[in-house]
């Protein structure tokens, strides 16, 4: 072998491990009034979900995870509309988490008991996760100071709202 094919066979065998590896893409903060709509409609999910789960599912984790978002997302909403108020932005659909939300309280509204469990597990999992990423994001690239003030104030509550999904997902 040659010394250019040596070192070419050396660069790709360095290469090719790596490109299995799964990137972890960050998520760009939303602008202002689209990240208002995200965040309500994550409020906005959370109540509706969390109350079928009071009326739908005998699950005490089901229970006692409705019963916790429910109380954050009133919380969070007061917090939002204070927040959005001091920065002067109005609500924008923020084009997917909306109808996703609709869409997941459509189909929770269908089921009751055990399936009505999973699906919100489910359900749970995917909006907390995307949640989770958007205050991330927000609250170290956001544009308007108040917004982001909620987002560094929510985060952390977002993370355990995360971990609790996980967690009723995986051990309902």
């Amino acid at each position: 072998m040659t010394g250019i094919s040596r070192r070419s066979v050396l660069i790709a065998s360095l290469i090719v491990p790596t490109a299995h590896v799964p990137l972890a893409l960050a998520v760009d903060a939303l602008p202002d009034a689209r990240f208002v709509g995200f965040a309500q409609a994550i409020n906005d999910f959370d109540l509706g979900s969390g109350q079928m789960a009071l009326q739908r599912s005998a699950n005490e984790n089901v229970r006692g995870y409705a019963t916790r978002i429910i109380a954050d997302a009133n919380y969070d909403a007061s917090a939002l509309r204070l927040s959005s108020a001091e920065a002067g932005v109005s609500y924008a659909p923020d084009g997917s988490m909306g109808p996703r939300t609709q869409q997941l309280l459509a189909q929770l509204n269908t089921l009751q008991g055990p399936a009505f469990d999973t699906a919100f597990a489910q359900g749970q999992l995917s909006v907390q996760t995307d949640c989770e990423a958007q205050y991330g994001a927000y609250s170290q690239n956001g544009k308007s100071g108040p917004l982001k003030r909620f987002a560094q104030n929510s985060l952390p509550k977002a993370k355990e709202r995360l971990q609790l999904a996980r967690l009723l997902a995986g051990g309902r």
